[in-house]
């Protein structure tokens, strides 16, 4: 019986990329390195993305042959069977697997039985926080509670790593873990059955033991040094897989100058220190007058010399701790496409990316909640067409904070695995003047602390960083959650399904961002299918909104939902549960953290972003009600 087991070409990159076990129809395989890849690969442009991650490129994984035309022997992306274990269901013998026995298109079968039934891969691995993963020694695990002679005196503790006479064996009386353990069959002292057995009531969490210091795919001489201890999971669980992915979105290249930078220029151009710092360049008293403009203004050093050297003639001037160090600033993704949507002129339309200017269809609307919207609501930005890149540069095991694992585990290749998916998408900003008066609140402020106390305390802040900024805004909290909570609307109104809608979200004060981005996620059909942007449009995204308010006002869980004070991973969470906020992870840039509902349509204890548009739209319901 042939069969054909294949991964999509977006697959190779998430959720099934390099390290990642995949189950598919009975059997278990683990996604090897790069270095394992075939010559033949398809070239993944993104010259941003190749800058902030220090490679020269990526490349995907070969496209998914085509039954009649391609040759099917043609090579693809490796995996290889893990785990090494396997058991019978009807003998219950285990069976040690090696890549000597495999045979294409053929799966694993027991040849101790006459029907040749599958061999099923056990359930059970072990991990280490420095990325390993290897096999359980179920042999050992048999005859750990034997003494140490006994032990040795088995006849099979010399190849122990492919014992022929293990057993995995399910008791009648018992139920759970319990009911489950491992027995050696071999000869023990004096032509005796061995008989060592024990259960699998202990098999999980951390044991004794060295780690292998390897991954499955890796050669045994490849292996290193590894002292930290070994923990046993089941091989499809959480903390197996935490994988490190970056993404971009293709923007072009615009000669105009960011809004927020040319209203930071007029700024320092205009206060009245400018032309005493021009007067006094070269003396002293330069930086006297250069540290009061950056003061008022919340200038930086980098526009202050590029505006010295424009008023001046002269060359700019390196960052002083860019030249101390010799390195390059990382790219921020976020600020380009930012200011690409941002944009007085939005760039002309692009083979890969094309956007145009939207609206909620309110101006000079007076009846409410319309007009209390309409001033909330800084613009719509609709993009008929986006292309992302996306790029796996490694994977943790056993915790987010453990040690990376990168993509290419021998350490000579300076590409990574990527895939491009193209979609559209809806850009949301908020009114700048109205959010920057609503973030000021005492209240709000007080809110947010104590979020980024907590922030602080979890080993994700430098993680999280690269998409919060240096510190926590409340508006990144505003636009996360609104993200969070338009999508599951949109889910609703437009038809996609919420894994196939992400999130950007543009919250850095810094840069000016008031804003996020809603696209299509998915590498398939779902993601182009044209609805999002259909959505919105005028007067549909009007309504969504409000009923995505309506929505948030009230969770299922409430009021223990509202009034938490902290839930989620590492209590990065307030008002947001799985019943009112959360998202499939793939859609979020977080990981499901950093979101309070609160913000949005307030509480007891902190005024709403949206509370006067909520009350407005229950005014308004309640008069229609009563005539």
């Amino acid at each position: 019986m042939k069969r054909k087991l294949r991964v999509r070409q977006a697959q190779t990159v998430l959720p099934f990329g390099v390290g990642a076990v995949l189950d598919v129809q009975g059997e278990s395989f683990v996604a090897a390195g790069i270095e394992k890849w075939p010559w033949l690969k398809t070239p993944v442009s993104s010259e941003r993305l190749a800058t902030r991650l220090g490679v020269k490129g990526f490349f995907a994984a070969p496209h998914t042959l085509n039954d009649r035309y391609d040759d099917a022997d043609r090579p693809g992306v490796p995996y290889v069977r893990f785990p090494g274990w396997l058991f019978c269901g009807s003998c219950r013998s285990m069976v040690r697997f090696l890549r000597e026995h495999e045979k294409p298109g053929e799966p694993p079968v027991c040849t101790s039985c006459a029907a040749a039934p599958r061999l099923t891969p056990m359930r059970f691995v072990r991990i280490c926080p420095d990325g390993h993963l290897d096999d359980v020694d179920w042999w050992y695990w048999a005859h750990s509670k034997l003494a140490p002679e006994l032990r040795e005196a088995c006849s099979e503790s010399q190849h122990a790593w492919k014992a022929r006479r293990l057993t995995f064996r399910v008791a009648d009386r018992a139920s759970g873990l319990e009911a489950l353990s491992v027995r050696c069959g071999a000869l023990g002292p004096g032509g005796k059955p061995c008989g060592a057995e024990r259960d699998l009531l202990d098999v999980l969490g951390p044991q004794n033991g060295h780690c292998s210091g390897r991954n499955p795919w890796q050669h045994w001489d490849e292996r290193v040094t590894c002292r930290q201890q070994v923990h046993n999971v089941q091989r499809t669980a959480g903390n197996v897989y935490y994988p490190v992915v970056y993404s971009a979105l293709d923007i072009p290249r615009t000669p105009e100058a960011p809004r927020a930078e040319r209203t930071m220029a007029e700024t320092v151009l205009g206060h009245g220190y400018w032309s005493n710092l021009l007067d006094t360049l070269g003396t002293p008293r330069a930086g006297v007058f250069r540290d009061m403009i950056k003061e008022d203004t919340d200038a930086s050093d980098d526009l202050i010399d590029q505006l010295l050297a424009e008023a001046t003639g002269a060359s700019v001037p390196a960052p002083a701790d860019r030249q101390a160090s010799g390195k390059q600033e990382k790219v921020d993704l976020s600020r380009d496409e930012w200011y690409a949507f941002d944009a007085a002129r939005l760039p002309e339309p692009a083979p890969d990316f094309s956007v145009r200017r939207g609206g909620l269809g309110l101006d000079g609307e007076k009846e409410e909640p319309w007009a209390s919207l309409d001033a909330h609501i800084g613009g719509i930005v609709l993009a008929d067409r986006l292309r992302e890149v996306r790029a796996l540069t490694g994977f943790h095991r056993h915790s987010p904070g453990g040690t990376l694992v990168p993509a290419d585990t021998s350490g000579r290749l300076r590409w990574l695995p990527a895939t491009e998916v193209y979609g559209e998408g809806i850009v949301l900003t908020l009114d700048e003047q109205r959010l920057t008066a609503w973030e000021n609140d005492p209240q709000v402020r007080a809110h947010v602390h104590g979020v980024r106390v907590d922030l602080d305390a979890s080993f994700r802040d430098e993680q999280l960083a690269e998409t919060t900024g240096s510190e926590l805004s409340p508006r990144f909290l505003l636009l996360h959650t609104l993200a969070h909570l338009l999508i599951r609307q949109l889910s609703f109104d437009s038809g996609y399904t919420t894994a196939s809608l992400r999130e950007r979200v543009y919250g850095r004060p810094e840069y000016g961002q008031h804003g996020l981005l809603v696209y299509t996620a998915a590498g398939d059909a779902e993601g182009t299918l044209g609805g999002l942007v259909r959505q919105g449009e005028a007067p549909h995204f009007a309504e969504t909104l409000i009923r995505m308010l309506e929505a948030a006002a009230w969770c299922s869980a409430d009021p223990l939902c509202a009034e938490h004070t902290g839930q989620g991973f590492g209590n990065l969470n307030r008002a947001a549960c799985h019943a009112c906020t959360l998202l499939p992870e793939t859609s979020c840039e977080t990981g499901n953290t950093l979101l309070d509902r609160a913000l949005v349509v307030g509480s007891a204890h902190v005024p709403g972003y949206f509370t006067d548009v909520l009350t407005a739209s229950r005014e308004s319901a309640a008069a229609t009600v009563q005539g």
